[in-house]
């Protein structure tokens, strides 16, 4: 009589133990990725308010450090120099030195008592400046073959194939400057009349700017082109606002650093003078709202995922801020203002000296064309006697004239 093969308890517990610990690993795992997709990729993005008034707290907690020690105007100088260049000369007199005061005072202008001003004749000016270059981007799309050339460049990524462009669209309003004041700024001196004078207005911009691109992301691991996942990206710039800061940086000396140090004085050395500058900046507290718009995938898309809205955003803003937003400023060199005679454009003056003033357009091409051809035939008579010459043949009397210099030939005469 057989006995039935009954397993030991032991054996049947540790089954069901490992049996239950797998599913409940797979079940973790499940609820971590369902999870992970539901708040980190399809969670609901904070309101722009909020968005907006953290960014600005976070930025002027950043930057309140760095403003202690910047100076818009630092540079070196060297030491017992001044940083003017004055002539040696009696001739050019030199005008007492111009303090923020003094210029406030002679330009009858009360920083505290003053009015903002509107600035609707400078809105004009830039939206006709605006306005033409919208209008020269549509004519010759030099900023599409300019843009598709930075986005393909070296600093592409290599998981990122060809990007390509599909829609720019520069908009169609313009933005609106107002409530411009003007008020001394110090820059951390302790000097009364080392501030400069800078002009602060407020912009707001309330347009459509869109810039979409497609791109596929390559995964080359463990082989080549494992997989590929296409995705389209379009970024609209909604509403800009914030405060602008405008300021002249005047021309500064400084010392140029010699080749030897040792044989030059500090008295010897070459000054550099840097030109005068524009400097302009806004204030941390400015306002960007963005709509990012995405579509990842080819037959199962996802549209318009949230993080990946969120990362855009962060990336604009970094952007600004490392630029643009105080305590950093953008400077550039404003060019020499000065009257100048090749610089004159209009009908020619009635002295008839002719200097500077452009000839119309059919005189200065006949001009032309007579001065080429009087080049080309002296070319060919030239090659000519250089080959008779080298020849052997005697040298004739007309070429011999025209090799000394002493004959002269009506332009479009006959050949003799």
């Amino acid at each position: 009589m057989t006995t039935p093969n009954i397993q030991p308890p032991s054996q049947q517990q540790s089954s069901l133990t490992f049996t239950e610990g797998f599913l409940l690993g797979q079940l973790s795992v499940v609820i971590l990725i369902g999870a992970f997709i539901k708040f980190f990729i399809f969670g609901d993005p904070p309101s722009p308010e909020t968005t907006a008034s953290t960014r600005a707290l976070a930025r002027q907690s950043r930057d309140r450090g760095h403003r202690k020690s910047f100076s818009i105007n630092s540079s070196p100088v060297a030491p017992g120099r001044s940083d003017v260049r004055h002539s040696s000369s009696n001739v050019l007199r030199h005008p007492p030195r111009l303090t923020t005061p003094i210029i406030l005072a002679k330009t009858y202008y009360n920083v505290n008592a003053h009015q903002p001003e509107s600035l609707d004749w400078f809105n004009v000016l830039i939206a006709q400046t605006i306005a033409q270059f919208r209008t020269d981007a549509h004519q010759d799309e030099a900023i599409l073959t300019s843009l598709t050339k930075v986005l393909n460049g070296p600093q592409k990524p290599d998981f990122l194939s060809s990007i390509k462009i599909t829609e720019i669209s520069l908009g169609e309003d313009f933005p609106i400057l107002s409530n411009c004041r003007v008020h001394p700024v110090h820059d951390g001196s302790t000097e009364p009349d080392s501030a400069r004078l800078q002009a602060r207005m407020d912009v707001d911009l309330s347009d459509l700017i869109t810039f979409a691109i497609e791109t596929k992301i390559v995964l080359n691991w463990p082989r080549p082109v494992t997989a590929v996942l296409p995705v389209a990206l379009a970024v609209s710039i909604v509403r800009f606002s914030g405060t602008l800061s405008i300021s002249f940086l005047p021309s500064v000396s400084h010392p140029t650093p010699a080749t030897h140090p040792a044989s030059s004085s500090p008295s010897q050395q070459p000054l550099s003078t840097t030109p005068t500058s524009l400097a302009f900046s806004f204030l941390p507290d400015y306002r960007l709202d963005l709509n990012v718009r995405s579509l990842v995938g080819s037959r199962s898309r996802l549209q318009d995922i949230p993080k990946i809205a969120q990362m855009v955003e962060n990336r604009l803003h970094a952007w600004i801020d490392e630029r643009c937003v105080e305590p950093r400023v953008q400077q550039v060199a404003l060019p020499s203002l000065w009257p100048r005679k090749k610089n004159t454009r209009g009908p020619p003056s009635e002295e008839g000296d002719g200097q500077g003033v452009r000839a119309p357009e059919p005189v200065r091409d006949i001009r032309e064309e007579a001065r080429r051809e009087v080049e080309e035939e002296r070319r060919r008579d030239r090659e000519h006697w250089e080959r008779e010459a080298a020849a052997g043949y005697p040298e004739g009397l007309r070429w011999r004239s025209k090799a000394e210099g002493g004959g002269y030939e009506m332009p479009g005469a006959m050949p003799m």
